[in-house]
């Protein structure tokens, strides 16, 4: 497949006729945040670190996430309210990842057997945390001129593997595949 481009336009803004679409692509990506060439050394991205507090008592095999603390750095927050509200949202998806979600299939047609909300488990207001997110408010004026980044789903990003890691200190059992259940935590435990 031919990936160059062919431009009709005015011939001194034109990139060459020969010129492959992945790198008149990403110059002209590199022109609209800015940037002049790839190898400057700017990143336009958010970052986060979760911290996860787990319960675990053996006795009566329960586990729950008690509480969640989220460094987040998005540049300049510009709403602190609705900034830390989707942060929240995000870590609710992540304790349900970690905790509850997963599509089970009839093994039979190979349809989702729990497709509906009367089927899967998801979190409930009884099973949140507290939850202490840290906005550090870092304004990226080299990014543009607001400083701000994007606060998109990163409360989501890394909070199940967290929560996994908490599991593992609490319980010294490492669960690799999501959801942490209480079957596969009492799995092969000793008994005492």
């Amino acid at each position: 497949m031919d990936n160059t481009v062919k431009h009709g336009g005015d011939p001194a803004t034109a990139p060459a006729a020969d010129t492959p679409m992945p790198r008149l692509t990403r110059r002209r990506f590199l022109q609209s945040v800015g940037a002049s060439s790839p190898t400057d050394k700017l990143s336009f991205m958010s970052f986060g670190a979760h911290f996860v507090e787990v319960r675990w008592d053996p006795g009566i095999s329960r586990l729950r996430v008690a509480r969640v603390v989220s460094a987040i750095d998005v540049g300049r927050v510009i709403n602190p309210v609705m900034a830390r509200t989707q942060v929240e949202g995000a870590i609710v998806m992540g304790v349900g990842m970690a905790l509850f979600e997963a599509t089970e299939f009839d093994d039979g047609n190979g349809i989702p057997g729990n497709n509906n909300c009367a089927e899967y488990v998801m979190p409930v207001h009884a099973d949140q945390p507290q939850i202490d997110v840290i906005l550090l408010d870092n304004p990226d004026l080299q990014f543009n001129e607001f400083g701000a980044r994007g606060i998109g789903e990163i409360g989501i990003t890394g909070l199940a593997a967290a929560v996994a890691n908490a599991v593992y200190h609490a319980t010294g059992k490492r669960i690799r595949n999501l959801p942490i259940t209480m079957e596969k935590l009492l799995m092969d435990l000793p008994r005492s």
